[in-house]
């Protein structure tokens, strides 16, 4: 796998778990030994709206892989720093798009 294969593959990966991840602990093994955590700190009050000063959403959120390869370390660097660099899902966590929501009566 080269390294563009592997950003795909990584931002593939984000792309599933945080649809999955609730709470912490979402952790799942890939193909060729590649192992993902996806962990994040979420106060579940302010999601089911009990406490009004709470949040919510994630506060937090940590990623962590682990490849069985033989790359260097270097490689490894480079490759999370180009992960980093071009995953969408990070990118659009780390620098949020303005969102806009409209809500509007059915057939006006």
């Amino acid at each position: 796998m080269n390294g563009a294969e592997m950003i795909i593959s990584i931002d593939l990966i984000l792309i599933r778990q945080c649809g999955k991840a609730r709470g912490s602990g979402a952790a799942q093994t890939g193909p060729s030994g590649r192992l993902f955590v996806v962990e994040g700190d979420l106060d579940f009050r302010g999601t089911l709206g009990v406490a009004r000063d709470a949040p919510v959403g994630f506060s937090d959120i940590r990623l962590t892989f682990a490849l069985d390869t033989d790359a260097t370390q270097d490689q490894l660097d480079t490759l999370l720093k180009l992960t980093e660099r071009y995953c969408v899902v990070l990118q659009t966590l780390r620098r949020p798009p303005a969102i806009e929501t409209r809500l509007m009566r059915e057939g006006a």
